[in-house]
């Protein structure tokens, strides 16, 4: 009931605005509780774009699960060279991620859905909850047509486990209108984008898809599921 009142609320004040718009009105209402993740994903790039070029006060935070791309630092250094800007960057806890490798070896998440879930989370989930202490609205580069599974999904939502609004700027957007944006403003990106990689996460866990291909075809491409997540959004 709380996050339903919650989201109503923030419905209401963001009807009819426009995406930079309703990041001033979220930043104006809840300040210094607001974050914005990026993982320097397409999307990501956008928002980011949004939020430094309208010097709009919104915490950006990355999480360096120690097991990323070459391209996405180099965007990552791209993007605060082009803005001037800070991006804080959450690391996982080292002695929880050596136990996990002493114990199981590099390559565990190959082995089991279990496995993989474990990574994701002490690599993942456990830096972003630190990230999320005391904020209340999570702004994500989420699209309804990146998935099946993210078509359910609606561009305000309420986590009730981390009591917190999670907001998807361009949940309405295609792909298209992501990609036109990017070239009109000149927007660094990940240049495995253009190798096929759309959803880039971790290096052994990521490779290219095919265009038209699901979104998230291209992570842990291993697993027999039609639902692939890493926990961060449990969707």
């Amino acid at each position: 009931m709380e996050g339903d009142l919650k989201l109503s609320g923030l419905r209401s004040l963001l009807k009819g605005k426009t995406i930079e718009e309703s990041l001033k009105i979220i930043a104006g209402h809840y300040p210094g509780k607001v974050v914005f993740t990026t993982s320097f994903g397409i999307e990501d790039q956008v928002i980011t774009h949004l939020i430094f070029s309208n010097n709009i006060p919104i915490e950006v935070i990355t999480l360096d699960t120690g097991r990323l791309f070459n391209e996405t630092y180099r965007a990552f250094s791209e993007t605060i060279i082009k803005y001037n800007k800070k991006i804080n960057v959450y690391f996982p806890d080292h002695e929880a991620v050596g136990k996990m490798m002493t114990e199981k070896g590099p390559y565990s998440f190959y082995e089991s859905k279990e496995n993989r879930l474990e990574c994701c989370r002490l690599r993942k989930v456990v830096p972003l909850n630190r990230a999320m202490t005391g904020k209340k609205i999570w702004i994500s580069g989420i699209r309804a047509t990146q998935s099946e599974n993210r078509l359910q999904m609606e561009d305000l939502e309420y986590d009730d486990d981390k009591k917190l609004i999670k907001y998807y700027p361009l949940f309405k957007w295609s792909i298209e209108e992501v990609e036109k944006f990017i070239r009109k403003n000149e927007i660094p990106y990940n240049a495995l984008y253009d190798k096929g990689y759309v959803s880039i996460g971790c290096e052994p866990c990521t490779r290219p898809i095919i265009r038209g291909q699901d979104f998230r075809a291209g992570r842990w491409w291993w697993e027999d599921s039609d639902k692939k997540e890493c926990g961060l959004h449990h969707k």
